[in-house]
């Protein structure tokens, strides 16, 4: 995966004209490669031999504390070590003013080792929310304890009653006394309610745990505005701090409730958390303290800082959780031998046995692998760039690039969960019924990627944020920009040998995309449009991926080899856009067909009918 890595990077995305801009400027090709060489090395000494420990020893609670095996409280401690919480933030913030480009890729090594213990990607997002919209003190005091892996972080968003709809959120907060304003941390309130799907909600692995909260303000009336409006955003720590960040001893009313035991990810908790309920009180009132960030009533914008970044997270996940299967059974397809080739007299029972990586059918379902894990993650690393160009980029360029990425981050996150996951199951495939024991570690891999269809936004709901959204604010202009990104690659491989045939075709299936939009939106009707959103986004992603796919055949084309390797790779890499161009992108037609006919069968069922 290295050498896949190092290409994207190089002689893809060019992230050495990055170290010409004055925030990375003291990078180089070498710098970024020694963040990759100690990612690499602490993902394979720290993460990937307990993989399986993680899986088989869940977390538990005995009644004081959750506990989990020394393994992962090693792993943190290593991860924390490497600086890579702060990877990309300022010097002055102990950070190492990486492009994220480079951070992205580095994460991904301990993804693909093990997802299941993590890489504090919570913790992060937590801290870089508060970095853009804390106060002065919320940074210094919270945010840059995250960032040194003294404290970690959480997102606390869906409650057991309204699970995605955050209209629905019924966790109150009421300012604390008549000076709740004076508070050094920002106006404090006491929050009560109830938070489900809380990913390493509760731990002994840090010092403190700073819980990022959403939660509703009372109207005069005490009563709370349905629907979105006076939601807010507050931090609420697991243990109460002064304005030194020093602990002050006392636990804040924040209750582990339960452990909720997964099908995967069992390395993380994943817990129910009650804020308020008595069983920590506080002095000065019933509830559980937490601090106003930004101000009241926008705690979603806050808040969706975060869950962008977490989003490409959760794809580059899904991306080498699908990339982890294929390596497991590219090697077992080269060692396993079974079945003699057909020839034309048939087969000889008398020839010894060939690996069965020599079977078309085995090698359909490796190709389809590598199409789906190395497309992706030249998807998510491309997006991490969007990232840095946005930041760094010049006026109209980062412009364009957050324009870019707001239509791709739905599609960053949902298209690696789907296809990935459909990688693994091909993995188990490969490995016929050993596939399916314990004996291998392609089963956990699949059952580790079927979460990422859900958190994060449910696949649905990253459909209905694809063409609800997305394609159609600021009047189309996102659509519109991709289609111009499309349509100078198509013109560029129309020119190269070999890659004039995939290019028509990407440039058929665009138009077809762009017809289906305008199609959904006929009517004007969203119930009509948002009906079939699901077949949208999944053609969507798949116009998108052919589009990379056709940008990393260009770069193979481009990439004279040194050796035989590189030679190898370049075929690989032109194998697998061939693949993707012939196998895949052909099912957007029926993806699109009940899309621009506005199919009506979803929408008018009727419960009885089932």
């Amino acid at each position: 995966m290295r050498a896949l890595v190092d290409f994207l990077l190089r002689d893809w995305l060019h992230a050495d004209t990055l170290t010409e801009r004055p925030r990375f400027a003291d990078h180089s090709l070498e710098t970024f490669a020694q963040v990759l060489d100690t990612c690499e090395r602490i993902a394979r000494e720290k993460y990937a031999p307990f993989n399986r420990l993680v899986d088989t020893e869940e977390p538990r609670f005995d009644g004081e504390k959750v506990i989990l095996p020394q393994a992962t409280h090693d792993a943190v401690k290593a991860y924390a070590a490497s600086g890579m919480l702060s990877a990309a933030q300022d010097y002055e913030h102990g950070g190492m003013q990486l492009p994220y480009t480079v951070e992205a890729a580095a994460n991904a090594f301990f993804a693909k080792a093990s997802v299941s213990i993590g890489t504090g990607m919570l913790t992060t997002g937590n801290a870089n929310l508060l970095m853009k919209h804390g106060t002065e003190l919320q940074k210094t005091v919270f945010a840059l304890n995250e960032f040194s892996g003294r404290w970690s972080g959480t997102m606390c968003l869906s409650e057991p009653q309204a699970g995605s709809s955050l209209s629905d959120v019924a966790t109150k907060a009421v300012p604390d006394g008549d000076d709740f304003e004076a508070e050094p941390f920002g106006a404090r309130y006491r929050l009560t309610g109830n938070k489900m799907w809380i990913s390493a909600g509760e731990h002994e692995l840090n010092e403190n745990i700073i819980h990022l909260v959403l939660a509703k303000i009372p109207g005069p009336d005490g009563k709370l505005v349905p629907g979105t409006r006076g939601i807010s955003l507050f931090i609420v720590p697991k243990k109460l701090v002064d304005a030194q960040g020093r602990l002050t001893g006392e636990r804040n009313d924040v209750a582990l409730a339960g452990l909720n035991h997964k099908c995967g990810w069992r390395g993380t908790t994943n817990t129910l958390l009650n804020f308020g309920e008595g069983r920590f009180p506080v002095r000065g009132g019933p509830g559980a303290i937490g601090y106003l960030v930004g101000r009241a009533g926008e705690g979603l914008r806050c808040m969706f800082h975060m869950m962008n970044e977490a989003r490409i997270g959760v794809g580059m996940a899904a991306t080498m959780l699908g990339m982890a299967g294929y390596e497991a059974s590219l090697a077992y397809a080269r060692q396993r031998p079974q079945g003699r080739p057909i020839t034309e007299g048939g087969k000889d029972a008398a020839e010894p046995q060939v690996p069965i990586i020599e079977h078309a059918d085995v090698k359909r379902m490796l190709l389809a692998q590598k199409a789906y894990c190395e497309g992706a993650l030249a998807l998510e690393l491309y997006c991490a760039r969007l990232v840095d160009e946005s930041h760094t980029g010049t006026p109209e360029a980062a412009a364009e690039a957050s324009l870019l990425l707001e239509v791709l981050t739905p599609i960053a996150k949902s298209w690696p969960s789907e296809w990935c996951l459909e990688a693994n199951s091909l993995a188990i495939q490969v490995h016929g019924g050993y596939g399916y024991t314990r004996d291998f570690p392609v089963e956990q891999y699949w059952r580790d990627n079927r979460l990422n269809m859900i958190h994060e936004g449910t696949h649905g709901i990253q459909a209905l944020d694809l063409l609800g959204r997305k394609v159609v604010m600021q009047g189309g202009a996102g659509l519109k920009l991709l289609a111009t990104r499309v349509g100078e690659t198509i013109q560029r491989a129309g020119q190269v040998q070999g890659l004039a045939e995939p290019a028509n075709g990407l440039a058929a299936a665009l138009q077809q995309l762009g017809a289906a939009t305008k199609s959904a939106w006929a009517t004007g009707v969203p119930e009509e449009a948002l009906a079939n959103a699901t077949p949208y986004l999944q053609a969507f992603g798949h116009v998108v991926l052919a589009w990379i796919w056709l940008e990393l055949g260009l770069a193979a084309k481009q990439a004279a080899p040194a050796t035989d390797e590189q030679a190898a790779r370049n075929a690989g890499l032109l194998a697998a856009m061939r693949y993707f161009h012939v196998y895949e992108l052909p099912k957007i037609g029926a993806w699109l067909a009940v899309v621009s006919q506005r199919e009506a069968v979803c929408r008018e069922m009727q419960d009885s009918w089932f």
